[in-house]
């Protein structure tokens, strides 16, 4: 028995997750980034993290080609930069309006983010449309705030008990 990609959909949607825009950069293509709610960490020791990539996408190409991204975990007041970031608009639009910096490794910071992750891609495995990029730590910022929280097609936020 098979399922069909809508009832797959329908119960990805009750995963609550956190929404973080995964950048990279290279000197040929330029900045590029997207929004990912498919991120995880994976070890402690090392430091590793995992992120989905459309392997259709340009920002996955260039991650794929650097060996080097960063993730940045976006905060409750950035739904606007998760929109920009998911699509529909060019990658210079994308960064236009968002405060940034280039990190150690190249990738773009996005300055406002709740915390920013370097990363140097130790490991790469296709499956189906997407590649499971997994990534060594190499350096964190952290800042304060609250998460952007993503669950059934709709932006959340945390409430108090």
């Amino acid at each position: 028995m098979s399922v069909d990609a809508s009832q797959f959909k329908n119960a990805l949607k009750l995963w609550a997750s956190g929404v973080t825009v995964v950048t990279a950069q290279s000197e040929q293509q330029g900045l590029k980034g997207m929004t990912a709610t498919s991120f995880s960490s994976v070890s402690v020791d090392p430091p590793q993290v995992l992120v989905c990539l459309n392997q259709n996408t340009d920002t996955g190409t260039v991650v794929l080609e650097q060996k080097q991204f960063a993730v940045n975990i976006l905060g409750a007041e950035q739904r606007d930069v998760s929109n920009q970031f998911a699509g529909g608009s060019t990658q210079e639009e994308r960064f236009a309006n968002v405060g940034w910096e280039v990190g150690e490794n190249g990738a773009p910071l996005l300055t406002e983010s709740l915390a920013s992750l370097e990363c140097k891609v130790v490991d790469q495995v296709l499956a189906g449309t997407h590649w499971i990029v997994i990534g060594e730590v190499q350096k964190v910022i952290c800042r304060s705030g609250e998460p952007l929280l993503y669950y059934s097609g709709a932006y959340r936020e945390l409430t108090q008990a």
